[in-house]
């Protein structure tokens, strides 16, 4: 009992009291107070050496002011040293959040996982209307001028990411112009007769390196996406669809035209996508990926040539044919008359072979049979001349061929 009794005496009881009085830092500060009371409380020992066989430390009193016990093969964390808290990296618990008046800002969880831009209507006054003030310079209409400088910009920034696209999708591009050149004059420190030349100063023409527009990408970009927002909070007070889009021009004046859905679809400016390259494998749809090449935005221009070859083809083509035709009824008449030519020696012939068995052919002069002999020779002569002519014609120029 005397024992505890003077193990539960402070500290400060038994020294004497200071003579001076001197601003301690350490005397104030309330991480020593804690420790201060802990001296007279009584404290618990481990059992001695040898006693340890069973025995387990459950508490950071079990390990007195000494710290883990070698012999004891188990995990020990002494006055917790070594633990790791896990519970405080996995806690979804936000952070207290104040606003300009001191308030606590309750949609701080509504706002989680979106940007600051997002409109979200969570307040009382967001369903009241308000009054505007005319003297207030955020809602009067914007000059003209200014108008017209803006929209300008506007154009310019859209006709340059157009153009962008399409010189993307072209085979062979335009190489990019180069900043113009610019002089430098340098002065070097050390002035001597030996170094640089014997020159005092230099003047060093600074020339950006024209850039190869067929390169290839020097550098494999392998970004991680982020992890896209939670879901939305829940639409309890937000605001209705409207088919109204709204163009911010300053940052106090803004213009509000009325666009369709149809409009506003088309508006949307589809995602960069690599014909060549899918590093991540994803599955982009056919549909997206032509939107993205850029085709639909240049007009198609066929060459002339095409309709002219076309129609030199369609030409010649319609010649042969009429050509082939030709000489099939060239061919069909030649065999119609030598038909007929044979079919008239057979009836002559037969005619014969009748005049002689009825003996009613009568001898003809051999001045007479001369001249008819003569005269067919004569009518053979200029037939086989004919035909020769026929089929050089064919042969040498089968569009000048005429029809019998």
């Amino acid at each position: 009992l005397q024992v505890a009794f003077e193990m539960s005496v402070l500290l400060t009881d038994i020294l004497p009291k200071p003579s001076r009085v001197v601003e301690d830092r350490a005397a104030t500060d309330p991480w020593f107070k804690p420790h201060e009371k802990a001296l007279g409380v009584a404290s618990k020992k481990p059992p001695p050496y040898g006693a340890r066989q069973h025995w387990r430390p459950t508490s950071d009193s079990d390990f007195g002011d000494g710290g883990a016990f070698p012999e004891i093969h188990i995990a020990q964390f002494p006055n917790g040293l070594g633990r790791s808290n896990k519970k405080q990296g996995n806690s979804n618990q936000l952070a207290l959040q104040l606003d300009s008046t001191g308030k606590v800002r309750y949609d701080a969880i509504v706002r989680h996982g979106h940007s600051n831009d997002k409109i979200i209507y969570h307040k009382l006054s967001d369903l009241k209307g308000q009054l505007i003030d005319e003297s207030d310079d955020s809602f009067h209409r914007p000059k003209e001028e200014d108008l017209k400088e803006v929209t300008e910009k506007t154009r310019a920034a859209l006709e340059k990411i157009t153009q962008t696209k399409i010189a993307a999708a072209l085979p062979v591009r335009h190489a990019e112009k180069v900043a113009p050149s610019q002089y430098i004059r340098y002065t070097p420190s050390q002035q001597n007769a030996q170094l640089n030349s014997g020159a005092q100063q230099r003047i060093i023409r600074m020339v950006e390196v024209q850039q190869d527009p067929m390169e290839p990408p020097r550098f494999k970009i392998n970004q991680k996406i982020p992890r896209p927002p939670p879901s939305p909070p829940a639409p309890v007070m937000h605001s209705p669809t409207r088919n109204v889009f709204r163009l911010l021009f300053f940052c106090h004046y803004s213009l509000v035209f009325t666009v369709s859905v149809k409009e506003q679809q088309e508006w949307k400016i589809p995602p960069c996508i690599s014909n060549w390259k899918n590093a991540k494998g994803f599955t982009v749809p056919l549909d997206k990926r032509l939107a993205a090449d850029g085709r639909g935005l240049q007009q198609v221009h066929i060459n002339e040539n095409f309709a002219k070859l076309a129609e030199a083809l369609y030409i010649a083509d319609r010649k042969a044919r009429e050509a082939v035709e030709m000489r099939a009824q060239l061919e069909r008449k030649l065999a119609q008359k030598e038909k007929e030519d044979k079919e008239e020696r057979m009836r002559q012939m037969a005619q014969k072979a009748r005049e002689e068995r009825a003996g009613m052919r009568k001898e003809k002069k051999r001045s007479e049979i001369d001249e008819d002999v003569k005269e067919r020779d004569a009518l053979r002569h200029d037939k086989q001349m004919e035909r020769r002519r026929e089929r050089n014609i064919a042969r040498a120029a089968p569009d000048k061929q005429c029809i019998f």
